[in-house]
Parts: structure tokens; sequence; C-alpha cells
């Protein structure tokens, strides 16, 4: 018996860049092309309501006695940035997320989510990559955007993450590569790729050329190396910063900018249990991180690649609305989806919203879900790429599209 089936060594040909097969048909989608979508995925789940904050409800105060933000006031620079009468930005954003926020070029869709109750990290994220019903039987290799890929067909995907994430499972072939071992050097050289290859000469599964599938892969890692070498040279000069998801989301901008336009990338460290902190403390500087790899990535992609990119940051679920006895928060339901992008009717709120009371709370604990996350990346895909409902059907089979007006 085989160690390793033909599938795992295709998805591992590229040391570093696995590949998964197509099964399915390709539909070409109008415009798609010429348009970006980065889908961010903060594992762990963020907190945000101490990050887009409830400002006009005393009950936030209340609910949060040691890490609620205090209210908005221009002398203090801890104090959150008003976004509306209702909401308030995190003061880590100011430089990053609130240029963007003016320009209108940003939208957040609070109280957003998924139908999964289970408060299960890995429960509710499969629930979210797979895209399917909740309740239905799961299809564990088929992802949501895999099945994007394929129904967009003209599209480039790549995925900057240690595997090939369950979002991306069940679409074309999808390089992926762990932003924090891009700048080492590939572990194999061209002698020895080209003998892998030649093992599988002449040899086709599900109608797709082995040797060919293995060639794409280590070409991919090759551009990518290449690529990422290049930047870090420039980084030497004081041009960017040599860690943190900052330079990641650099690195990502310029690769979409000349090479990819469907591209996922995952953030961890967000469960926040002990010690969460205010307007200072450790979701602060995880925030500020984070704002500053986003206002990164805008850069580096530049102003024509900005208008016709679009960037969805999400989380598996938020967190309990009151703070817990260790000053921190734990799993809760609903959460707040940011979406950006050069094109992007933003400036505003967007979706369904409730008063956070006592009452409006989901089982007295935490933020309902009023828009679907599946109804939300649906209705920005019908505008972004001009999919049908029959390919919208495919991407989100099930579920009701929620047009936010989003661009």
């Amino acid at each position: 018996m085989p160690l390793f089936d033909r599938r795992d060594l295709i998805r591992s040909a590229a040391f570093g860049l696995p590949l998964m097969m197509a099964c399915g048909r390709a539909f070409a989608a109008p415009g798609a092309a010429n348009n970006r979508l980065l889908m961010v995925f903060l594992r762990g789940a963020y907190d945000a309501v101490n990050v887009i904050v409830p400002g006009g409800s005393d009950f936030y105060h209340e609910a949060r006695p040691t890490i609620a933000l205090p209210r908005p006031d221009p002398a203090n620079p801890d104090a959150p940035l008003p976004l509306d009468a209702d909401w308030n930005l995190h003061p880590a954003l100011r430089e990053s997320i609130l240029p963007l926020w003016q320009a209108r070029q940003i939208t957040f869709v609070p109280f957003a989510g998924t139908d999964d109750m289970s408060r299960s990290h890995f429960e509710t994220q499969d629930s979210i990559e797979l895209g399917q019903s909740i309740g239905a039987r799961r299809d564990f290799q088929s992802g949501f955007m895999g099945r994007l890929a394929a129904v967009l067909g003209a599209e480039k995907p790549i995925s900057f993450t240690d595997q090939l994430p369950l979002c991306f499972r069940g679409g074309p072939v999808i390089p992926n590569i762990a932003l924090g071992n891009a700048a080492s050097r590939p572990s194999i050289d061209a002698r020895q790729s080209a003998l892998i290859k030649a093992m599988y000469h002449g040899q086709h599964e599900a109608g797709v050329d082995l040797e060919s599938t293995i060639g794409q892969g280590f070409a991919v890692r090759d551009t990518v190396f290449q690529s990422i070498r290049g930047e870090m040279e420039a980084a030497g000069r004081g041009a960017i910063t040599a860690k943190g998801f900052e330079l990641s989301a650099r690195r990502i901008g310029r690769l979409m900018r000349d090479q990819y336009n469907l591209a996922f990338v995952d953030v961890g460290g967000w469960d926040t249990h002990v010690n969460q902190g205010g307007a200072q403390g450790n979701l602060a500087n995880r925030i500020g991180e984070l704002g500053r790899a986003l206002a990164g990535f805008v850069e580096a992609i530049g102003p024509e690649g900005w208008r016709n990119t679009t960037v969805v940051v999400m989380s598996e679920f938020g967190r309990t609305f009151r703070e817990n006895g260790d000053k921190g928060t734990d799993h809760g339901h609903g959460s707040i989806y940011w979406v950006l992008g050069g094109s992007v009717a933003g400036g505003r709120m967007a979706g369904p919203q409730v008063k956070l009371t006592p009452d409006t709370l989901n089982q007295g604990r935490d933020l309902p879900v009023l828009t679907d996350y599946r109804g939300l990346i649906g209705g920005l895909l019908a505008r972004q790429y001009g999919l049908s409902a029959r390919q919208l059907g495919i991407v989100f089979p099930g579920a009701g599209i929620s047009d936010l007006q989003l661009l």
C-alpha cells in the first residue's frame, strides 16, 4: 500500500505550494479579470464591539466596566473616534482606517455572521469556509471560494496560508504559500523538480495531466519566491518593515497588483478571554497591527489596482457583550464585518441594526446575527462580478442574497 496517493503528491509537489484539482465546470463571469477580491479571516473571533464601538449605548459602558472605551473626546488620545451618532472607531485605527472612512472607501456591517450557534472556533470556521447551509450534510471537499473561482473562470486565485484552506477546496488549481516562510529559498532545485515531474510523465487522473499540473506548481512557487525576495531586498533600505502582518499585507498587495486577483489570508491571535484591554492593551495592539497592514496593502496595490479591489474582513463569530471576570470576553455570536475598496460605497454602517439592550442581545449574551454572511458576500459578488442568481446559488447553495449596495 503506497504511503500517499497521487493527489497527495500533487498537493505537496511544490513543497509549500499545495495544489487542488478542479472538480467542476468553470463559468466565466463578466469583467472578472479586471476585479480583485481579498478575504481576510480573523481566526479566534475578534471582539468587534471594542473596535467598532457602539458608543451611543449606555449599556455598552455598563456591561464593560474595565475594558470599555471612553466616550469620544477630542482632547483624549485614548478616546474612540466618532463615525456617526451611534458608532465610534478604536483610536488605534486613527492613522490607518479612519482615512478610508473619510474617503468613503470602507463600510462596516454590524450584526453580521452565521447561523452556526456552536460557539466553537473550529466548528464555526468550518461553517463559514464551506459556505454551505447549516444543518445540511457537509461536503468538506467544497469551499465557497473554490466554488467562486470555478464560477468566475478567468480568475487567478491564491491562498496566503500554511495549508490550502477549507474555503478553497474543490475549485481549480489553487497555489498557497505561507507568508511566514515565503522569504526562504525553495527546498528543491530545478534538477529535483524535473525528476518529480518525470515520475508522472504521461499519467492522468480525472482527465488532468499530472506532469503538467506538478510543473505549474513549481512555476508558481518560483514566481512568488522571486517577487518576495525582491521586496525583502528593498526592505533592507528601510522601505518597509521586515516583520509582522504589515509586511505580509504589502507582499499580498504587490502580488495581487501584478499576478493574482482572488485571494485569502488568515490572521490569528484574536481569542481574548483574559486581560483584553480597552484603548490600550492586547486587543488594541492587535487591531493597530491589522489597520496598518490594510493600509500597507492599499499602498502596495496602488491607486489603479485599488479602484478595482474589494477586501472583506471577517471572523468566525463575535464575543460576549459583557466582559468576564478575567477582564476579557468569551465566545459570542454576531460580529462586525468590514468591506473596503476603491469603489466601495463607504463611510457608512450597512445592514439592519437594533439598539443594544439586554433584551436585544442574542440569548442575553451577545450580538444577534441580522445579516447572514453568505447573503452579504453574495450581494457583493453580484455587484462586483455581475453573477447571476444561478451562479450565486453555486457559490452559496440555499442562501438568500442581501444586496447592501456595497459597490
